[in-house]
């Protein structure tokens, strides 16, 4: 058995990809343990993940305050969290690190591990690669403002790390945009945490009224009652029943709920896309490939992660839905679901989409075996047992 740390960015696009990995990685039995902000530790406990908070995951926040991102950056780039993870690292001597690929204080201490680590990202690479140039610039401008030193580019965090396992699909990513020789593509990893439940839907199963998800990002600083609000607003008119998954960010009592429509805080999402002819969602990266692993078009509405606009425009380049502006207004939403009801290719260019799933469907398998192979390499993991370790690592 080998013993894995995870340094853990909870991003709604984070958590819930990783400890599915975690599962796969336990599944094989390694131990892996995750450390990350306080929030993180009831939801990985709940997979059955050890799960620790940093004592330093706020302890730099006042200093970004400037920053709209403060509660993201001043813990992504936070030096502090950076060093607390290194004396984790000596303390704890685990035979590999996985880092989230957004937590860029932890990349940038990670050549001081002096065991190999294994770079994590929940979305695609290749065709984000200028947007997520653009986030590590600020992430290093912004902790520069915060009087607490600059970053190295993304070049070296994530090109210089042993692993950079992609969880998307290599077709869907595009023509190479790096020469790095670390990259790997898996595929996402669409597991659910315990907490989406199977969702007792108020019409009956041979109902023949089509079905919108409404399903925007989990993550608090993403929060966005207004949108929702408006989308709720825009579908209160048509004859079309409304599941809208709030993520427990937005308390369905904040919201005006038309009588076509249901709210919950959590549900099962591959169950309510089984009956879904339509999704209008964030553009996350993991909710867009499940409606899309399901056949489902999308009309897609970015909130501020990295991805979401790119990928919301990838929808309708792809003829499986549309793309709206984020101040997107009731009436363009409204017309959009109407555009996509009405037309049929939509429905058939999300349904070609899904066939791309049926050979790489695991994503979570495949990303323990990045994980694995690693391992195997660094010679940490013989049949089970911690074996040689690494020049220069502690312990």
């Amino acid at each position: 058995m080998s013993s894995i740390l995870w340094a853990c960015w909870d991003g709604g696009g984070n958590l819930p990809p990783g400890l599915g990995i975690a599962a796969a990685l336990r599944q094989r039995g390694h131990d892996v343990r995750f450390f990350g902000r306080p929030e993180m530790v009831g939801r990985a406990e709940a997979a059955g993940v050890r799960a620790t908070a940093f004592t330093h995951a706020r302890t730099d926040l006042g200093r970004y305050s400037f920053h709209p991102m403060a509660t993201v950056f001043g813990y992504t780039s936070s030096p502090a969290v950076g060093e607390e993870l290194l004396g984790i690292v000596a303390d704890s001597g685990p035979d590999l690190v996985v880092v989230d690929a957004m937590f860029a204080a932890a990349l940038h201490v990670a050549p001081q591990f002096g065991r190999p680590t294994a770079v994590m990202l929940h979305t695609f690479c290749h065709r984000m690669i200028d947007a997520w140039r653009a986030n590590f610039t600020m992430q290093s401008e912004s902790r520069q403002r915060a009087g607490l030193g600059g970053l190295p580019a993304l070049d070296e965090l994530w090109g210089g790390r042993d692993l950079l396992h992609v969880n998307a699909l290599p077709d869907l990513d595009g023509e190479p945009a790096v020469d790095w020789p670390n990259v790997v593509h898996g595929a996402p990893v669409l597991v659910s945490e315990r907490r989406a439940v199977a969702a007792a839907l108020p019409w009956a199963d041979d109902d023949p009224t089509p079905v919108v998800l409404l399903s925007f990002s989990t993550v608090p600083e993403q929060r966005d009652p207004v949108t929702l609000q408006r989308a709720l607003d825009a579908l209160a008119p048509l004859p079309v029943h409304v599941v809208a998954t709030t993520g427990q960010v937005v308390d369905p009592g904040e919201l005006s709920a038309p009588g076509n429509a249901w709210l919950t805080p959590f549900a099962d999402h591959d169950r309510l896309l089984e009956r879904a002819a339509v999704m209008v969602g964030h553009g996350g990266h993991g909710t867009t490939m499940r409606a899309l692993r399901h056949g489902v078009p999308i009309v897609g509405i970015p909130n501020k992660a990295v991805d979401q606009a790119g990928i919301t425009r990838l929808i309708e380049e792809w003829g499986a839905g549309l793309a709206l502006p984020p101040d997107a207004g009731a009436d363009r939403i409204q017309a959009a679901v109407r555009d996509i009801l009405a037309d049929g290719r939509f429905t058939e260019s999300a349904r070609r989409l899904s066939l791309s799933f049926a050979a790489r469907d695991d994503g979570a398998s495949l990303a323990a075996d990045s994980v694995q192979s690693l391992l195997d390499k660094s010679g940490c993991n013989i049949q089970g047992v911690t074996a040689t370790v690494l020049p220069g690592s502690p312990g």
